[in-house]
């Protein structure tokens, strides 16, 4: 497996470009690069040849995240303005406006199925959960405080909720905290199932392997990028290499492979039979938030990226 560089786009926005997912392909369109600015701007690409389709102006500071629904005619963006806005792709319509307290909207995923929005309240110590059929707000799973913690007590502050992911079947949800424990939940009971340890700095992106529900790879500003049996509670790999903090972290369509971005600017490769880091691309200039494989069989694509307003595309092989 390797990656080879295809084409970077300089100045892809006019700020540090925090946020990148794939719109799979509809009836009518291929699929689509998103991509979220902290210049406020959504903008979708073209998969091949990177050239700017539309850009979307709807946010009044920057835009923290992006989600794509599965059948690829809806997304949506969160900002630090607190609001996530969900709009249809080719029209650009906004079908609902989602409003939270102040530093409560960051990461989000659609589930599956594409049934619900899950977004990671931060400070809130809680995902909630959207009906996308209603908008509702349809639950609120929040983390519990450690045993033995008073109310009073500061350490439940620290349950800032960053990022999450779903199982591939839908089953369970997991979120990232900034104090670097793993959450996980079953999603139809909503319940609290336990904490996933190892870290010991926020994780800031984790991903299901799209094959196995059990399996569940983290990354961690402490630098390092773990695999966890989620159900197991186990943690079963440790991958080293990064020189700085792992921003993001996303598996292969064939989940042979994970890749991840940091601040030391770099991308890297990781085949998972050998647990190692496999390549290290340095196309960036700054510190890299966001790395995404297109889901697709059109040929293996990897966007990134980065605070250098940059994006990159890669051929994955």
């Amino acid at each position: 497996m390797k990656l080879a560089g295809i084409k970077s786009v300089e100045n892809a926005h006019d700020d540090s470009i925090w946020a990148a997912t794939w719109l799979p392909s509809t009836a009518s369109r291929p699929p689509l690069l998103l991509t979220g600015s902290l210049d406020e701007t959504v903008r979708m690409w073209r998969s091949d040849e990177l050239v700017l389709e539309r850009s979307n102006t709807c946010h009044c500071l920057g835009v923290a995240s992006v989600a794509a629904h599965p059948l690829g005619s809806i997304a949506a963006s969160s900002s630090l303005d607190s609001f996530v806005r969900v709009f249809d792709v080719d029209s650009n319509a906004t079908i609902a406006t989602l409003e939270a307290p102040p530093s409560e909207v960051w990461q989000m995923r659609f589930d599956p199925k594409g049934a619900v929005l899950a977004v990671a309240g931060g400070g809130s110590a809680s995902v909630k959960l959207w009906d996308t059929n209603t908008w509702e707000l349809v639950a609120t799973l929040s983390i519990p405080r450690p045993e033995g913690s008073k109310p009073t007590d500061k350490s439940g502050s620290k349950k800032f909720v960053l990022s999450v992911a779903w199982s591939p079947d839908g089953k369970r949800l997991a979120c990232g905290s900034m104090d670097g424990t793993i959450s996980v939940f079953d999603v139809q009971r909503g319940k609290f199932l336990h904490h996933l340890e190892g870290h010991y700095m926020p994780v800031r992106s984790l991903v299901y392997s799209p094959y196995d529900p059990r399996l569940l790879f983290t990354a961690s500003d402490d630098t390092n990028v773990h695999m966890y049996d989620a159900e197991g509670k186990a943690l079963v790999g440790n991958m080293s290499g990064h020189a700085s903090w792992v921003l993001c972290v996303d598996v292969s369509p064939d989940g042979a492979a994970i890749a991840t971005g940091s601040s030391d600017k770099t991308v890297r490769l990781w085949d998972l039979a050998m647990r190692a880091s496999v390549q290290t691309m340095s196309n960036h200039t700054d510190q890299v938030w966001g790395v995404a494989f297109r889901p697709d069989g059109r040929g293996g694509r990897l966007a990134s990226v980065s605070d250098d307003k940059s994006v990159s595309l890669y051929d994955y092989s």
